[in-house]
């Protein structure tokens, strides 16, 4: 009977071993498969100053990497150096983080605005605001990695992965924020429903606001959404209606047609640049305008004669919307005077609008 019970002792001895050695060797390959994710999106121009700027690997380990190999033998040798120097999970989130910085244009981004500033909120230091941050977060969920990186202009780059109370953090889809210290204002990229409310209140908390709401300006260029929101970029400050192009009298006017389109030309141009300024313009891939307006047809009394109103989106997609549209006006394409709808996305940093029959107006999006 003794023996029986040491026999049984033992195989479940051997058994948890198993299984302990089979999660960390589990967890081992997760490390290695992020590892080898977030080398594969590096750019193989910037990988030698993005390992530079990690400092994980070894001055002797960079020299002997010959970044003019092929991406996967040069892969396969940052990995095993890696493992070599005991790679963990919060290095490898240290070089994603530093990828995302350097390539912020990858991502798709959405402005959030801040309301309600408390009275001590302008004094708030970095150190504070992560402190606080982090702990609140913690406190509302279980499994959740933070990482967090200043940069010299006031920008806290925060990268969170989101687990729950019984699942480890997914670090292959983590939320970014950027929050740009001493304003209203912050960045978020890949948030989805169930933890907005657990961002929003960490950030409210954090930051010393009463609320949070999304502003409905959304876009790729990270820095032209600042430049936006933040009136960093030569605006047209107009202070009346533009004139509509009226005929001048110009006594050469009949030496040919070709003055006559130069003339044209230039007064497209000027209307252009008073609608949007002579300097360049911060890039917006798309603009959007959701109609919730009455049907109104003469010809067409099925949809004209319908109570409810007529639903539909029309979207602009352009690589610089803005720049696109500038240019179509001073060639002559788009009508001038640009219609108000149109002119007013870089005054009111705006690219999502709602067209009702009070007018247009910013959707309302509840908290996230």
């Amino acid at each position: 009977m003794g023996i029986l019970s040491f026999l049984i002792g033992l195989f479940k001895q051997l058994q948890i071993g198993g299984v302990t050695g089979e999660r960390s060797l589990k967890m081992e390959d997760s490390v290695i498969t992020f590892l080898e994710k977030t080398l594969q999106r590096i750019p193989s121009s910037s990988l030698k100053s993005i390992l530079n700027e990690w400092g994980f690997l070894s001055a002797q380990q960079l020299q002997d990497l010959h970044f003019q190999q092929s991406k996967h033998i040069l892969h396969n040798k940052v990995l095993a150096f890696c493992e070599e120097n005991g790679v963990r999970i919060r290095h490898v989130i240290q070089l994603d983080m530093i990828y995302n910085c350097e390539y912020p244009n990858k991502r798709n981004w959405s402005v959030y605005q801040f309301s309600g500033q408390q009275d001590d909120a302008l004094v708030l230091n970095v150190t504070e605001f992560s402190q606080k941050f982090k702990v609140n977060l913690k406190d509302l969920l279980r499994h959740v990695s933070i990482g967090m990186k200043q940069f010299e202009d006031d920008a806290v780059w925060i990268r969170v992965a989101w687990g729950d109370n019984f699942t480890k953090p997914n670090q292959f889809k983590p939320t970014y924020v950027v929050y740009q210290l001493q304003t209203p204002y912050v960045f978020i990229s890949n948030l989805n429903v169930k933890h907005r409310p657990l961002l929003s209140q960490a950030l409210v908390i954090a930051t010393k606001h009463d609320e949070i709401k999304e502003i409905q300006l959304r876009g790729r260029s990270l820095k032209s959404l600042k430049d936006l929101v933040l009136r960093r970029y030569k605006q047209s400050f107009q202070t009346y209606q533009p004139k509509p192009l009226q005929e001048r009298h110009c006594p050469e006017r009949d030496q040919g047609i070709v003055h006559e389109h130069a003339k044209r030309l230039a007064d497209l141009k000027e209307v252009a640049t008073q609608t949007f300024g002579d300097g360049p313009l911060p890039k917006l891939e798309t603009a959007v305008f959701k109609l919730e307006t009455k049907f109104k047809d003469p010809e067409n009394r099925i949809l004209t004669n319908r109570p409810e109103p007529f639903r539909c989106a029309v979207k602009f997609s352009s690589p610089s919307f803005l720049e696109s549209l500038k240019s179509l006006v001073t060639l002559g394409i788009a009508s001038a005077p640009v219609s108000p709808l149109l002119s007013s996305i870089p005054q009111k940093a705006r690219n999502h609008f709602v067209i009702s029959e009070r007018g247009p107006g910013v959707p309302s999006t509840p908290a996230p």
